[in-house]
């Protein structure tokens, strides 16, 4: 893509399952960056509840992305900018569902590039098929044996009715 030099970039975020809209934004992010790390925070930003562990949510990544060598699956812990100082980063990707979504991820980037001045962030807008779509939705659903298959990969849906018992009528 660019001229010797690698374009890397960090997906940040809990993937707690990884969703469809998740991985939509990987596949659009592939469109302009060579390297994407997938990064599954140890802690999160906002309070939520967690399903999967650390190592089971980076299994469902490198499953989801198992064709395609330019997406590698990664933990970080502590600050963000810190893992893109140690690993050569300069661009974040984010999605964005909705406005909502809009003045905290703003926020954070702001604050992103005041602490490491050449960090930059992407906004991707997912498929519309998936601007609806969360991971605490997905966990929600399922829990109460709902269908979530139309909004996860089979591995992870398999993941889900493992951990909450029989699948969806």
């Amino acid at each position: 893509m660019s001229q010797g030099i690698d374009k890397v970039a960090i997906y940040p975020g809990s993937f707690d399952p990884i969703t469809k809209g998740h991985e939509d934004i990987v596949r659009r992010a592939l469109g302009f960056v060579d390297t994407l790390m997938v990064a599954v925070a140890h802690k999160r930003t906002q309070q939520k509840n967690g399903l999967f562990t650390i190592a089971e949510r980076l299994d469902m990544i490198r499953e989801s992305f198992a064709g395609e060598p330019r997406v590698t699956a990664v933990e970080f812990d502590g600050l963000l900018v810190d893992f893109a100082k140690q690993t050569g980063a300069r661009l974040i990707i984010r999605g964005l569902r909705a406005i909502s979504d809009f003045e905290y991820e703003f926020q954070m980037a702001l604050m992103n590039r005041q602490l490491m001045g050449d960090l930059e962030t992407l906004f991707l807008a997912p498929d519309a098929r998936y601007t609806f779509l969360s991971a605490s939705l997905v966990r929600e659903i399922a829990s109460l044996n709902g269908d979530v298959s139309s909004l996860v990969s089979p591995h992870v849906l398999a993941a889900l009715t493992q951990r909450f018992g029989r699948p969806p009528a």
